[in-house]
């Protein structure tokens, strides 16, 4: 039993240097076995590879491009049974780490940290509130999964099942294919929530573009209502 804590940076090195200890604080409260995974674009473009080797991260490079690449790049180098993921600009504060493995060891197969549940919050902007509403709404219907934020990636997984799915969005649309992709592998999928407060990135600037991130989604919308309706068709053939 054992975590793999995994980290998608671009551009990184300085929340790095924040962030590390306290996950690894964090991870040591626990007292499961883990290891701690960077992953950083294809060719990386600062400090990335020596913070991680003076905090005793594991540095890999990404295999394909955006975020879905590196989210997929991420699974396939986990070596343990959970993963953990989580931002790498300081948004998502290690301290509700322990919370979010309490809940999955309680019975769960995904545990999300939720901005959206009670005691949750977040000092995002007005419209990307409004945004992510929106977005939860629609997507909590498309994939049947009743969790009320399913567009933030503080999440920990089993990660039999996450490696068992066939991932192909490119963008952060993947947050909502993974679920849906697991539900219909395991229809009994447990789902929890634990509250967190979203926080402003500590350094930089976000790498998030409004254009690309919602033409994005409106493609998956389809994709995904394809992927399910497709699944229903192959149940009912089955009976």
């Amino acid at each position: 039993m054992a975590i793999s804590a995994v980290l998608l940076a671009y551009k990184e090195a300085e929340n790095l240097k924040v962030l590390l200890p306290k996950i690894k604080q964090q991870l040591n409260k626990i007292g499961e076995e883990y290891e701690i995974i960077i992953v950083d674009t294809m060719k990386s473009l600062d400090d990335t590879p020596a913070v991680c080797k003076k905090f005793g991260a594991r540095y890999v490079n990404q295999r394909l491009p955006h975020f879905g690449g590196a989210f997929r790049t991420g699974i396939k180098a986990a070596r343990y049974d959970k993963f953990l993921i989580m931002d790498s600009d300081g948004s998502h504060n290690p301290i509700y780490i322990p919370d979010i493995y309490k809940k999955f060891v309680s019975g769960a197969d995904v545990v999300i940290g939720s901005r959206y549940v009670k005691g949750g919050k977040t000092n995002d902007s007005t419209v990307s509130i409004i945004m992510s509403h929106i977005l939860n709404f629609v997507f909590r219907i498309i994939t049947g999964i009743k969790a009320k934020d399913i567009s933030t990636d503080f999440r920990m997984y089993d990660t039999k099942q996450l490696k068992a799915v066939k991932l192909t969005c490119q963008n952060y649309d993947i947050l909502q294919e993974v679920l849906l992709k697991m539900k219909i592998n395991n229809r009994k999928l447990v789902v929890k929530e634990t509250p967190i407060v979203f926080e402003k990135r500590l350094y930089g600037e976000s790498k998030r573009q409004l254009f690309k991130f919602i033409l994005g989604y409106v493609k998956t919308l389809f994709m995904l209502i394809g992927v399910r309706i497709n699944a229903s068709f192959n149940k009912n053939r089955q009976k």
